[in-house]
C-alpha cells in the first residue's frame, strides 16, 4: 500500500468520522438539511453511511480490500453531496468540499482497486 493511500486514508476516515457524528445533532446540520429539502431521517442516514465509509478507510490501512470499497462508499456520498448543491443552485465555492473529497476518495478506490478484482 503506498504511503498516499494512507495518508488520504487518515484524512477521510477522520473527517468523515467527525461529518458523520454532526449529522446527529449539530444544528448547522439540522438546519442544512432543511435548508436542501430534506428530512431529518435522511440527515441521520447520511450520518451512519459517513461514519461508516470512515470505518473501511481507517480498516483500509491494514486491509485494501475495505479501503477501495471506502473509497467507493466516499464517492457515491460526495455524488449525492455535489448533486444537492446543483440542486439548490449553490456556487461552486460552497460545492468544493464534496468535490475534493470525492477525488480525494477516488485515488484510494484506484490505488488499492486491484484488490477488489480478485
Amino acid at each position: 500500500m503506498s504511503v498516499l493511500s494512507i495518508i488520504l486514508q487518515i484524512i477521510l476516515g477522520l473527517g468523515f468520522l467527525m461529518f458523520g457524528f454532526m449529522k446527529f445533532g449539530s444544528q448547522q446540520m439540522v438546519e442544512g438539511f432543511k435548508h436542501y429539502g430534506y428530512p431529518a431521517w435522511f440527515r441521520v442516514v447520511t450520518g451512519i453511511v459517513e461514519i461508516i465509509a470512515a470505518l473501511l478507510v481507517i480498516a483500509g490501512i491494514w486491509n485494501v480490500t475495505l479501503a477501495a470499497l471506502g473509497g467507493l462508499v466516499i464517492m457515491a456520498t460526495m455524488i449525492g453531496a455535489i448533486f444537492t448543491h446543483i440542486k439548490i443552485k449553490d456556487t461552486v465555492k460552497n460545492m468544493m468540499m464534496p468535490i475534493v473529497l470525492f477525488i480525494f476518495g477516488l485515488v484510494v478506490l484506484l490505488i488499492n482497486f486491484g484488490s477488489l478484482l480478485g
